[in-house]
């Protein structure tokens, strides 16, 4: 049995939803609308991480001069660090919520996708949504397949360059602490400069993935850049790390 196999409640509620609204339009488009739909119902989740980031933003030359003051005693440093996230009603861990709760969705949808069922039938524009890219054939189904490709491929560029300059304004952060606080240039993290480019792994996971699927990467993904440009629309500093599609 597949570990997936776990899901199957949540799958079929999706199915039952993603077919319901099939009723009335076609497939494809109820796929979008359910994922907009779930995406927005998590909304809530991404702002309170937006206010985490904005607020260690904020509270970072303090945590550098505890650092500083508590240096080579981690017990009293842990200790003055919760009692300032405390006193400004912070966390160090509320980037990490959106994520770990997006993953049970993206897992009920790659299983959705993945096993075969009625909505897999359907077509966009003549391109069975059950399809691989490897099994297309005629002009009209790898013109479909191009397309979506061609969007993930552009938003997976313009994740790639907010991320590159998220890592650029942490790592000057970092160094500019790291010198109130020693004296001296920080550490270089050059095992971490590939990390940008892991945003066009969307759509090499398109390649592998039924067009149906890749119909719901293309959503929850131009989901995740517009949200990301409008939560952090003031120029406040963005998690250098890649956000779950």
């Amino acid at each position: 049995m597949s570990v997936f196999a776990i899901l199957d409640p949540a799958v079929g509620l999706a199915h039952d939803v993603v077919a319901a609204l099939a009723q009335v339009v076609p497939t494809a488009l109820a796929i979008v609308l359910f994922t907009v739909c779930v995406r927005l119902a998590l909304h809530p989740l991404a702002r309170a991480a937006a206010r985490g980031e904005k607020a260690r933003a904020r509270l970072a030359p303090r945590i550098a001069e505890l650092n500083r003051k508590h240096k080579g005693r981690p017990e009293k440093l842990q200790a003055s660090l919760a009692e300032l996230y405390r006193e400004e009603k912070a966390s160090p861990f509320a980037g990490c919520l959106p994520m770990l709760v997006q993953i049970p969705f993206f897992s009920v949808m790659y299983r959705l996708f993945t096993t075969p069922n009625d909505l897999l039938g359907h077509t966009l524009f003549g391109a069975p949504l059950g399809l691989h890219v490897g099994s297309a054939h005629g002009a009209g189904e790898w013109v479909v397949f191009a397309v979506l490709y061609a969007g993930l491929a552009a938003l997976g560029y313009v994740n790639f360059r907010r991320a590159r300059r998220a890592q650029a304004k942490q790592a000057a952060q970092a160094a500019q602490s790291a010198q109130s606080a020693q004296g001296q240039g920080g550490p270089a993290q050059p095992g971490l400069a590939f990390l940008p480019y892991l945003s066009f792994g969307t759509v090499l996971f398109a390649a592998l993935v039924p067009l149906a699927a890749a119909v719901y990467l293309l959503t929850t993904s131009t989901w995740t850049a517009a949200e990301r440009a409008w939560l952090y629309r003031d120029g406040a500093p963005e998690p250098a790390g890649l956000a779950l599609v």
